[in-house]
């Protein structure tokens, strides 16, 4: 997997893969301006989170599943 966050200064967006594969839905939290995208078994794939700089708990939320994800697959 290439780098798992990438980080847009010019509009203050921010996506966490949490892993590869196809995304088949996509969950809107507009109170914290968020979108989980969601792969085919379910789970999700990935965090697209605008106004980042605003939203440190939702980065910090999407970092703590991403460690958890390479802990599992390290194992």
């Amino acid at each position: 997997m290439s780098d798992p966050v990438y980080y847009d200064k010019s509009t203050d967006s921010m996506y966490v893969t949490l892993r590869e594969g196809r995304v088949v839905d996509s969950i809107v939290h507009d109170d914290r301006d968020f979108v989980i995208d969601i792969g085919e078994d379910g789970q999700p794939m990935g965090y697209n989170i605008q106004f980042a700089s605003k939203h440190p708990d939702v980065i910090a939320e999407a970092l703590q599943l991403l460690q958890r994800g390479n802990k599992i697959a390290a194992e």
